[in-house]
C-alpha cells in the first residue's frame, strides 16, 4: 500500500465537489461531517479515515473505492486494464460518468466470470440425455417453430409456408 498523500486526496475531493457543483456546506450537510473538518481535508491539513471517506463518497455520489484508491488505502485492482485506463483518461467525461461506466463494465465482467464458471461446471458434470436431439438453427437464424418477424413460425427454408398462390405479376401494394 502506498503512503497517503493527504494533499492529493483533499485536492481530489475538492475537484469532485466542484464538478458536482456542491458547496462545502452542502457536502457537510449531506455527509454529516463538519464543514471545518471538510475544509481541512480539502486543504491537506487533515487525513480522513476510511469511514469519513465513505461518508464523503456518498455525499459526492461516487464510489468509496475511488476515494480509497486516491487516498492510497486501496491499490487499484487492475492498473493494466485497457478499458479502465481509457475511461479514466477521457477528459470529456465527468468523474461520475467515469465511475458509472466502470461499474457497468465490472458488472459485465462479473457476469461473464459467473457464466464461465457455470459452463465449466456443466461441462464437467453434465452428460447428454439419451435419445435427445440437438437443437439446430434453421436458415435465416431462427429456431424451429420460433415466430419470425412476420409472426409466422420458422420454416426449413426460411420462407413463408404458403407462397404457391402468388403470381409474379401480382402487386401487393395498392395503386
Amino acid at each position: 500500500m502506498s503512503p497517503v498523500n493527504v494533499g492529493s486526496i483533499g485536492e481530489y475531493i475538492r475537484q469532485q465537489r466542484e464538478q458536482a457543483k456542491i458547496s462545502l456546506r452542502q457536502l457537510a450537510s449531506a455527509t454529516g461531517v463538519s464543514n471545518p473538518y471538510l475544509s481541512q481535508i480539502e486543504r491537506g491539513l487533515r487525513r480522513p479515515s476510511a469511514e469519513i471517506l465513505q461518508q464523503i463518497a456518498k455525499g459526492l455520489r461516487i464510489s468509496a473505492e475511488a476515494l480509497y484508491v486516491q487516498a492510497g488505502i486501496l491499490e487499484d485492482r487492475r492498473p493494466d486494464s485497457g478499458v479502465r485506463a481509457a475511461v479514466l483518461a477521457d477528459p470529456e467525461l465527468t468523474e461520475r460518468q467515469k465511475q458509472v461506466l466502470l461499474e457497468i463494465y465490472e458488472s459485465f465482467r462479473r457476469e461473464l466470470a459467473a457464466r464461465a464458471a457455470e459452463d465449466a461446471e456443466t461441462a464437467a458434470g453434465a452428460e447428454p440425455i439419451a435419445g435427445a436431439e440437438p437443437i439446430g438453427i434453421e436458415a435465416g437464424g431462427m429456431l424451429p417453430g420460433e415466430p419470425g418477424p412476420n409472426g409466422e413460425a420458422g420454416q426449413a427454408d426460411g420462407m413463408a409456408p404458403d407462397v404457391a398462390g402468388l403470381r409474379r405479376d401480382a402487386n401487393p401494394v395498392p395503386e
